[in-house]
C-alpha cells in the first residue's frame, strides 16, 4: 500500500491533462484489483451514449479506447442503477447482456465518476475473464481513484473556464463593443507593428482618418439606437472595401481609422486610391432599423503616409485627423 501511494503521489504530481492522469491510474488499477482490464468512461445521457475514452487490456479482454456504445445496455448502467460495486459472476446476474457474454466477461467492478455538483462524467471500470472477488481496500482504491478523476475534470474545466473568460476580457479591451472592431488602443499596437513590417519590407504605410460628417444630426432626428445601427452599417461599408491586410478600427464616437500597408513606388498615389475608396463606400442609403433609412453624402477623410523611421503610432494618428479635418473644411467650402 505504501509503494502505491508513493506512485498515486508521484502520478499526481505530473499530471498536467487528464491523459497523464488517467493512464498511470488504470495501470495502478490492474495491480489493485488482479483485473486484466481497466478503463474510464464518459457517459452522455442525454444521447444514450457511453465512451471508452482510456483503457489498458492486458488479457484477452479487449475493450479499445474510442469504443461508444449505448448507454441503456452498459453493464456500467447497471451496477450504477443496482447500487453494485462488482459482481464476480456476470452470466449468472446479467446473462442477458451479449456484450458481456462476447467478450467473456466474468467479474465486472464498476464506479461513477462524478462532478462536485454530483453530475454524472462516467465511470471507473475493472473486468475480466477469470473470477475475482475484490476486498474492501481495492473498493476503496477503486472509489479513491474515481473521485481524484472527477476533482481533476471539475479543475480541467475550471481553467478552461477561466481561460475563455480571460480571452474575452482580452478582447474586449482591445475590441469597440458596439462594432465589433479594433479600438484605439488595439489600433495603436498593430500600427506599431505594420510601421516595423513597412521599414522592414522597404514599403510604406498609409493611415486614413474617417469622419462621419452629420452624424449628430442623425441621432437627433433618429434617435440612438438608430445611430448605433448607422455605426455599424458604417463599420461594414468600410470593411467591404479594405485589401487583405488592411486594418479598419473605430477609435471614437463617429471616428474611423483605416491603415495599410503599399509599395514604395509612388506611395501618395496609393494613398489618394484608398482615400477615394474609403470616401466612396460611406456614401450611400443606410439602414437605421424600423424601416428606416437615410440618404447619406458621405464621410470627410484624410489621408498620411507615415514618414521614414516614424516609430509614433500616435502621431501618425494625430496627423491623420489633421489631415481629415482639412478635408472637411474643403468640403465645408464646397458646399457653401
Amino acid at each position: 500500500m505504501d509503494r502505491l501511494l508513493a506512485q498515486l503521489s508521484q502520478s499526481l504530481d505530473r499530471a498536467r491533462t487528464l491523459d497523464e492522469l488517467a493512464r498511470p491510474l488504470l495501470e495502478m488499477l490492474q495491480t489493485v484489483t488482479g483485473l486484466e482490464s481497466t478503463y474510464l468512461t464518459e457517459v452522455d445521457e442525454a444521447a444514450g451514449e457511453q465512451h471508452i475514452l482510456f483503457s489498458r487490456n492486458t488479457g484477452t479482454i479487449e475493450l479499445p479506447e474510442g469504443l461508444t456504445v449505448p448507454w441503456a445496455d452498459t453493464l456500467c448502467r447497471r451496477a450504477l442503477e443496482e447500487g453494485r460495486t462488482q459482481c464476480d459472476d456476470v452470466p449468472a446476474r446479467w446473462g442477458d447482456s451479449d456484450a458481456a457474454a462476447q467478450l467473456g466477461l466474468q467479474t465486472y467492478v464498476s464506479v461513477p465518476v462524478r462532478m462536485g455538483d454530483g453530475a454524472l462524467f462516467g465511470t471507473l471500470c475493472a473486468a475480466s475473464a477469470e473470477r475475482h472477488v475484490l476486498d474492501t481496500d481495492a473498493e476503496n482504491v477503486l472509489r479513491l481513484f474515481a473521485h481524484l478523476i472527477g476533482y481533476h475534470i471539475e479543475r480541467e474545466r475550471m481553467i478552461d473556464q477561466l481561460r475563455r473568460a480571460n480571452a474575452e476580457l482580452a478582447t474586449s479591451a482591445l475590441s469597440d463593443a458596439l462594432t465589433g472592431l479594433p479600438n484605439r488602443r488595439s489600433l495603436e499596437q498593430e500600427l506599431a507593428r505594420m510601421l516595423a513590417r513597412a521599414q522592414r519590407d522597404d514599403r510604406a504605410l498609409v493611415v486614413a482618418f474617417i469622419d462621419l460628417d452629420g452624424f449628430k444630426t442623425i441621432n437627433d432626428q433618429h434617435g440612438h439606437d438608430a445611430g448605433d445601427r448607422f455605426l455599424i452599417a458604417m463599420a461594414r461599408a468600410l470593411e467591404s472595401v479594405l485589401r487583405g491586410g488592411d486594418l479598419v478600427a473605430r477609435i471614437g464616437g463617429d471616428e474611423f481609422v483605416v491603415a495599410g500597408i503599399v509599395p514604395r513606388e509612388n506611395p501618395e498615389a496609393a494613398a489618394k486610391v484608398l482615400c477615394d475608396r474609403l470616401a466612396d463606400a460611406t456614401v450611400g442609403q443606410f439602414d437605421l432599423g424600423d424601416g428606416r433609412r437615410v440618404d447619406y453624402a458621405g464621410a470627410s477623410v484624410g489621408v498620411v503616409l507615415a514618414r521614414t523611421g516614424e516609430i509614433d503610432a500616435g502621431a501618425i494618428i494625430d496627423r491623420a485627423d489633421r489631415a481629415m479635418y482639412q478635408t472637411k473644411r474643403e468640403r465645408r467650402g464646397l458646399r457653401s
